[in-house]
């Protein structure tokens, strides 16, 4: 990746960021809402929310500059293809509430760093002051997520109950 060397540039990249993030988590709220797993679905959607509002700050901060384009799907979390694709749906019937925010914790420390690099690769002291902003915001939103993930436990699946349960299936089958 080229350095980034102008706040209009930085700004495309946070907006694309943050627009992908707002995206994703009212995705993952709908999918827990479907599961019926309320909780989970709310804190997606408070998620959604915070990312939106970020959204419209940035869009309202950079009202009136041209900004370069981002390649679209330059920053997906799940897949290239459109949200309608199969491995999208796919993903999302078999996703867990744990591994949803493991999801989205990567997502956050990718847009961190991110803009830590830009804050060690410019030359511009402005430029870095805002990368270091954008830096600590997605701080915080690592270190949410995470405590997020700390009181949302991974569910144990009984693998070898399973098999088991398969193989009689299959045993019966064949009689």
């Amino acid at each position: 990746m080229k350095p980034i060397q102008s706040a209009p540039e930085l700004y495309a990249h946070a907006i694309a960021i943050e627009r992908e993030a707002a995206v994703r988590y009212g995705e993952l709220a709908r999918q827990m809402t479907d599961r019926g797993n309320e909780a989970v679905a709310d804190i997606f959607a408070a998620l959604a929310r915070m990312e939106t509002e970020h959204l419209a700050s940035l869009e309202a901060r950079t009202a009136g500059l041209a900004l370069p384009g981002i390649a679209a799907g330059k920053y997906q979390w799940f897949d290239d293809g459109a949200p309608e694709t199969a491995a999208h749906e796919w993903l999302f019937r078999l996703i867990t509430p744990h591994q949803a925010l493991r999801i989205a914790l990567d997502a956050e420390k990718r847009a961190q760093a991110f803009f830590e690099r830009v804050m060690l690769t410019c030359d511009d002291a402005a430029l870095r002051a805002l990368a270091r902003e954008m830096a600590e915001e997605e701080n915080e939103h690592v270190s949410m997520v995470s405590r997020l993930i700390e009181r949302t436990p991974e569910p144990v699946v009984d693998w070898a109950s399973i098999y088991e349960s398969s193989a009689r299936t299959d045993t019966l089958r064949s009689d």
